[in-house]
C-alpha cells in the first residue's frame, strides 16, 4: 500500500477542490495514484470535483501574432509569475511567435535553430533562450505554437498573457472574434461532438458507468444513463453546441449563432497556460524526517 502524505492530499484538493477527507479515502482507494483518485472523486461527486481540474501550476506567457494573413499562437513557459511579467522575457515570446508567422518552423527544435538576436544575445532563438536564462537567472522553455497558413481569415484573442485563443473562419469578423472570446471563456475541448478526442469520451463514459452503476437499475436502463451522459458531455465540450456566451435569450448555441452571421469556423486554438504541466509540490514534513534520521545516522 503506497503511503498517502498530505502533499498529495493537498495536490488532489487542489485539482478537486473536494473535502480534504474525501481526497485522502480516495488517494487510499486508489493506492496513491492521483489520476485513479480523481476519477473516484468525480464518481462521488459528480462535476463538483472537476471544476478546478482546469487550474495550473506552471508559470509563463501566450502569445500570438498574425503577418500577412499567416497567424501564430504560442506559449513559452518559465518557474515564476514574477519573471512572465519581464520586459526581456515578454519581447522574446513576441518575437518568436512573429518568426513562428514569418517563417514556418514545423517543430519547436526548427524554431529554436532560426535566427534571432536580442539583449546581446544570439544569434539563434535558442542562444537567445539562453542568454536570457543566464541574465534573468530562471529557467525559460517554448513549449508548443500553432501556425495557420490556410488562406483562411483569423480572429485572435488574448486574455491577458495567460489565455490565448486563435480561430480560422471565414465570415464575419466581429462573429469570429466573439467566438474567440467564448473559447477562451468557455474552454471547448473541440469545434464539434465528432472531434472530441476519442480517449476523453472514453475516460467520460468509464466514468458515467461507474456512477450508473450505484443505482442499481437494470442493465439496460444503466446503458441508457451511460449514453446519455455522454452525449450531454459531448455537448458541453463542443463548441458548436455550447450556449453561446453572448447569447442575448441564454440559449442560443455558437452553432446558430455562427449561421444567423453567415460564419463558418473552420478550426481553433486554446491555449492555457501551464495547462497539463505539474509543478513538484515538495513534502516538507517528509524532507525534515529525512534530514532528522541522516544526522542520527551520523
Amino acid at each position: 500500500m503506497a503511503a498517502i502524505t498530505a502533499s498529495m492530499v493537498a495536490e488532489l484538493r487542489a485539482r478537486t477542490d473536494a473535502p480534504m477527507m474525501e481526497c485522502k479515502k480516495a488517494l487510499t482507494e486508489a493506492e496513491g495514484d492521483l489520476v485513479r483518485a480523481e476519477e473516484i472523486l468525480r464518481v462521488k461527486l459528480g462535476n463538483k470535483a472537476g471544476k478546478a481540474a482546469s487550474r495550473v501550476t506552471a508559470e509563463g506567457v501566450v502569445a500570438s501574432a498574425v503577418v500577412g494573413g499567416v497567424g501564430a499562437l504560442l506559449e513559452v513557459n518559465c518557474e515564476t509569475d514574477f519573471v512572465s511579467k519581464n520586459d526581456a522575457f515578454l519581447a522574446f515570446t513576441n518575437a518568436v511567435a512573429g518568426l513562428i508567422a514569418t517563417e514556418g518552423p514545423a517543430d519547436v527544435a526548427a524554431l529554436s535553430a532560426l535566427p534571432l538576436s536580442q539583449e546581446g544575445f544570439g544569434p539563434t532563438v535558442e542562444d537567445v533562450r539562453k542568454g536570457l536564462i543566464g541574465k534573468i537567472g530562471e529557467n525559460m522553455s517554448i513549449r508548443r505554437f500553432q501556425r495557420y497558413a490556410s488562406g483562411s481569415k483569423l480572429a485572435s484573442y488574448l486574455h491577458g498573457t495567460r489565455i490565448g485563443v486563435m480561430v480560422e473562419f471565414e465570415g464575419d469578423d466581429v462573429a469570429a472574434k466573439d467566438v474567440a472570446m467564448h473559447v477562451a471563456a468557455m474552454k471547448p475541448a473541440a469545434l464539434s461532438a465528432a472531434e472530441v478526442s476519442a480517449e476523453l469520451v472514453e475516460k467520460e463514459r468509464k466514468i458515467a458507468a461507474e456512477k450508473a452503476a450505484e443505482s442499481g437499475k437494470p442493465a439496460d436502463i444503466v446503458a441508457k444513463m451511460v449514453e446519455g451522459s455522454v452525449q450531454k458531455f459531448l455537448k458541453e465540450v463542443s463548441l458548436l453546441d455550447q450556449v453561446f456566451v453572448k447569447a442575448a435569450d441564454g440559449k442560443q448555441t455558437v452553432g446558430a449563432m455562427l449561421k444567423d452571421k453567415a460564419t463558418q469556423v473552420k478550426s481553433f486554438t486554446l491555449y492555457v497556460v501551464g495547462e497539463g504541466i505539474e509543478k513538484k509540490v515538495d513534502d516538507f514534513a517528509a524532507e525534515v524526517a529525512a534530514q532528522v534520521a541522516a544526522a542520527k545516522g551520523q
